[in-house]
């Protein structure tokens, strides 16, 4: 038996029924752009995240940057990063024309270290960009308290953690905007790119929507340089299939994660640290281990997909050698790159898969140890 890193196809499989209605409702209506199913998707997924607006966009990546052009963030400015995610976070910085100044994690749960940022902050500095990496919440009330002594504003990356709670509270309500993926892969994932805006910022949303549609409120009339960004109405609908298990999909993938924690503990690895104020969905369970790249051929001889998140770090790229960050520069980002490896999981996957792929890792543990 192997085991894929993720089924994409079981998804379909359990909501074959809602999703291909979805699909006919929108052919049906032959309305494909800017319709029902997303006015109805963005008020139901801001109603999942308790805030008072959502707008729709094509992708993540421009949900983060329409945010950061919203609240008026441009060349000159500074924006706090972290130095261990995705490069969408710091492309979003780039776009907006503003400069990305990279802020080491936590080592142990790779988060943005509050610590760090105070430490970060300049004249310059207009916003910080806490991801919710792996789909654990950042440790947000540290940082919002030093964003608000120093009059910055804070935009959250949940790209990774639809549904998961900082002291009870969903993602997405926990600065002034946040920006999520619908990508595949993710916890709620749509049928190709897709993404959207969350606040409770009436003024702010509004910008946003209209940003993102040419830069227009009234067909024909654009008050600003806009762009071409929207959530197309079959995503949308899509996702409204997809929204209403949402909650019942991250239960399952909390499960495979408590078990993973259970059955490894003890074992020549660093697993996942959760804080006390945080509820992960587990967008990727991702451990540290010494040998990585023999431990994941050692699995992958044994049937089991593994991947890495991330080998390179954005300061690493070539998309940011303008910005003269030295190797050694970030040594914590740069020493989780070389460590860190995502097991398989997903809302799909059962309690016996998991047991494989624990087997498979300590028998590959063993034969490196």
């Amino acid at each position: 038996m192997t085991v894929p890193f993720l089924d994409l196809s079981a998804a379909y499989q359990e909501l074959k029924s809602e999703l291909d209605g979805a699909y006919r409702r929108v052919m049906d209506s032959s309305w494909y752009i800017l319709g029902s199913e997303v006015t109805t998707f963005e008020k139901e997924f801001a109603q999942f995240c308790g805030a008072q607006h959502c707008i729709g966009a094509g992708n993540g990546l421009d949900a983060l940057h329409l945010i950061l052009r919203g609240l008026g963030i441009g060349p000159g400015d500074e924006v706090l990063v972290p130095s261990n995610t995705f490069i969408a976070t710091w492309l979003a910085v780039t776009h907006a024309g503003a400069t990305p100044i990279a802020v080491e994690p936590d080592s142990a749960t790779h988060n943005m270290d509050p610590a760090r940022v105070a430490k970060a902050i300049t004249a310059r500095t207009k916003a910080i960009i806490p991801v919710h990496l792996y789909g654990q919440p950042a440790d947000m009330d540290p940082i919002l308290s030093i964003a608000r002594e120093h009059g910055l504003k804070v935009v959250e990356d949940a790209a990774q953690a639809h549904g998961a709670r900082y002291h009870g509270r969903r993602t997405g309500v926990l600065g002034c905007a946040a920006a999520f993926s619908f990508y595949p892969g993710k916890n709620l994932g749509a049928l190709g790119d897709a993404g959207c805006v969350v606040t409770d910022d009436a003024e702010l949303a509004q910008r946003i929507r209209e940003l993102g549609n040419y830069g227009s409120a009234q067909k024909y009339h654009h008050e600003a340089v806009g762009f071409n960004t929207r959530l197309d109405e079959l995503q949308a609908a899509f996702l409204r299939a997809k929204l209403a298990r949402c909650d019942e999909w991250n239960s399952r993938r909390q499960a495979i994660a408590a078990h993973y924690q259970t059955r490894l503990k003890g074992a020549d690895l660093i697993l996942p640290h959760v804080i006390s104020a945080a509820v992960p969905v587990w967008h990727l369970f991702v451990i540290r281990v010494q040998q990585r790249e023999a431990i994941a051929r050692s699995l992958s001889e044994q049937g089991v997909a593994t991947q890495i998140h991330y080998p390179i770090p954005p300061s690493r790229s070539g998309a940011y050698a303008s910005l003269g960050l030295e190797a050694g520069s970030l040594p914590i980002a740069e020493t989780l790159s070389r460590e860190v490896l995502s097991l398989p999981i997903g809302p799909h996957m059962s309690i016996e898969t998991a047991d494989r792929v624990c087997d498979a890792l300590l028998t590959a543990l063993d034969g490196h140890g």
